[in-house]
Order: structure tokens, then C-alpha cells, then sequence
């Protein structure tokens, strides 16, 4: 269900009301292109199905999917039929058109191909949990996730975030993890790695399948290389590769994770009730322990650790085994649950 992550803290003023939402999004419904619009976004159903709420309320979190339409119009098709429109006028003139009619040329080629472009259609997940006050977003680019979130602005009163921060930056916690080669308490590191110089050659090492735990990985890393990918695994129950970004890539929940789905569910509506329940219960515990291993969430006016000289803190190992999600306590609503 879930592919990447993208997380922001909900801002404190946008009081959550899901009737309001769901009356709001209706106003925003996905329309495709029309003959000569280049683009479309709206909402969509998360659930798949046709005329299904555009906000979907299971066990509490919020799901939302707005869906993208663009017009594939390559430039040299565009530049191809421009300069056919300005070689006619050429001719019947005898004149080439000048700098400011070749632009109106071309936006008038672009209108005359729309029609006849093919479309391509994307979609990106929304996922708002009203109760720890955060939004996730299945967006595998910056700015994807920031079209998502103007809409979800547009749409809710009062809605505003941010990106979360941790103390500890991604980078530097990477590069002590490989350093070291003790990853935080009920992580394991893989075997997918890419480290990135600082200087002006950019240099990059990749590592595929490879072990990481070596002295070559440790001596990139003291000539000044940090690691920009890091692939992890969560309790054995999750696998993801982490970015200096903070961002969640390659998502991937084992087969554990869904043990006991088989049969629980023999409608599709209800196979869709059941996916979420079981993903967002599973991100809910990853979430906290993954920003935990970065020294918490960052706060308003907290300097990073790497700026005040704090290292990592090392958690014990006793606290490597999550418990599962029925039985994990509820995060309470005034403390980051990344924290």
C-alpha cells in the first residue's frame, strides 16, 4: 500500500473534522485533461472504487489519494509543428517571424497538439493521523509531495506543516552506524549503500548486494564521503532504504507482517479495511523508533546535535524487539510519535 514516506508535523491550529473534509474534497474531485489542458489533479476514491468517499476513516487515520493527469506532448513534436506554422508564414509573407512571434507560434502549436497528446496518470497516497498530528505521503519526489500538500492546504482550514527533523541528521547517523557497525536498537543494516562526497567532485560509491560491515566502506567514509542511501530492516518486519532526506524509500513489509490476513476478509472493501489497519499499525511503532534512533524530533529552536558536538545516543539492545502492533500503548497526542 505504501511505498515511500514522506513525513510533516500538522501544524497546531487545524482542528481535525472529518465531516468538513470529506465535504471539502468533493469540491476538488479528479477530472481528467480536457482537450487542451496540459494538466489535472483532484481526488480520488483511496479505496478504488467508483463514487466511494474521498477520505477514508479506518481506525482513526485518515486515507486520501490525489491523482495526477498530464498531457504527453514531447518539445521537438511541438517545435516540429512550430516550425512548419512559421515556414508557412515565411512563404506567404516573405519574412521570417520574429523572436516574439515564434513564442506565439509555439503556444499555438502546443494548443493545436494537446488535443491529440496521450495522457499519463500518477497517483500519490495521503495518510493523516489526526490523533499524533502527522502527515505521511506515499511521494517518491519532493515535489510530488509538495503538489499533495497544496492541495490538502487548499482543501482543510487551517491545515499547515512541516517537514519533520530529527536532532540527529540521516547522514551523520548513517555514517556512524557503518562507521561503528552497530546499527540502533531493532534495526539491521543491509546490503544497499551509497556514499557521496562533499567536495566539488561529487564522487559516489554504490554498493549493490554487498556486504557493508568492511573497512572499505569504513575508509570512504573517513575520507569525507556520507551516506546519502542506507537500506534498513525494522524488527524483521519492515525493510526500507533511508535518505540524508529523511525520507523512506523502497518500503516492504515481510510476510509476517500479513500472517493470519489469508480469509480474514472475503470482500474487496474489506480486504482494503484490513491492509490499512495492519500497514498503519505496523508504521505507527516504525515511525517513533526510526526518528528515536536520530535522537527524537527536532524542536523549535533546538539546534541539530551535529551543531552542538552530541553524538548519537546509543540505545540499549534490550529494547530491540517492538512489540507487536495490537499491543503497542497509544503514543500520547502532545509528544512527536516519532520521538
Amino acid at each position: 500500500m505504501f511505498k515511500n514516506l514522506i513525513v510533516y508535523r500538522i501544524g497546531p491550529d487545524w482542528v481535525p473534522d472529518l465531516g468538513a473534509a470529506l465535504e471539502a474534497f468533493e469540491h476538488e474531485p479528479f477530472v481528467p485533461c480536457g482537450a487542451t489542458q496540459p494538466t489535472s489533479s483532484g481526488w480520488t476514491p483511496p479505496r478504488g472504487v467508483v463514487h466511494a468517499p474521498l477520505v477514508e476513516s479506518i481506525g482513526g487515520q485518515w486515507l486520501m489519494k490525489l491523482m495526477v493527469e498530464q498531457k504527453v506532448l514531447p518539445s521537438s513534436v511541438v517545435k516540429r509543428r512550430t516550425d512548419e506554422i512559421a515556414h508557412h508564414i515565411e512563404l506567404q509573407t516573405g519574412r521570417k517571424p520574429g523572436k516574439k512571434q515564434q513564442k506565439e507560434l509555439k503556444e499555438q502549436a502546443t494548443l493545436e497538439l494537446l488535443p491529440m497528446a496521450f495522457t499519463k496518470q500518477s497517483a500519490a497516497q495521503a495518510w493523516i493521523d489526526p490523533e499524533r498530528r502527522l502527515l505521511i505521503l506515499d511521494a517518491g519526489s519532493a515535489s510530488r509531495a509538495d503538489t499533495v500538500v497544496t492541495h490538502l492546504v487548499k482543501a482543510l482550514p487551517g491545515f499547515a506543516v512541516q517537514l519533520l527533523q530529527t536532532r540527529c541528521s540521516p547522514a551523520v547517523a548513517m555514517a556512524n552506524w557503518l562507521s561503528t557497525g552497530e546499527p540502533p536498537a531493532g534495526f539491521s543494516v543491509d546490503r544497499e549503500c551509497e556514499l557521496k562526497s562533499t567536495d566539488e567532485m561529487k564522487s559516489v560509491v554504490r554498493y549493490a548486494r554487498h556486504p557493508l560491515d568492511t573497512d572499505e566502506v569504513r575508509q570512504h567514509i573517513e575520507l569525507g564521503k556520507q551516506p546519502t542511501r542506507l537500506a534498513m530492516t525494522w524488527a524483521e518486519r519492515i525493510s526500507f532504504v533511508l535518505t540524508d532526506q529523511l525520507q523512506v524509500k523502497k518500503l516492504k513489509f515481510e510476510d509476517v507482517v500479513f500472517e493470519g490476513k489469508q480469509g480474514s476478509a472475503d470482500r474487496p472493501e474489506d480486504a482494503f479495511d484490513t491492509d490499512v489497519a495492519i500497514t498503519t499499525g505496523e508504521l505507527v511503532q516504525l515511525i517513533p523508533d526510526l526518528i528515536e534512533a536520530l535522537d527524537g524530533e527536532l524542536q523549535p529552536g533546538e539546534l541539530p546535535s551535529e551543531l552542538t558536538g552530541a553524538a548519537p545516543a546509543a540505545k540499549p539492545a534490550a529494547a530491540a524487539s517492538p512489540a507487536a502492533p495490537e499491543a503497542s500503548p497509544a503514543l500520547a497526542t502532545d509528544t512527536a510519535p516519532w520521538d
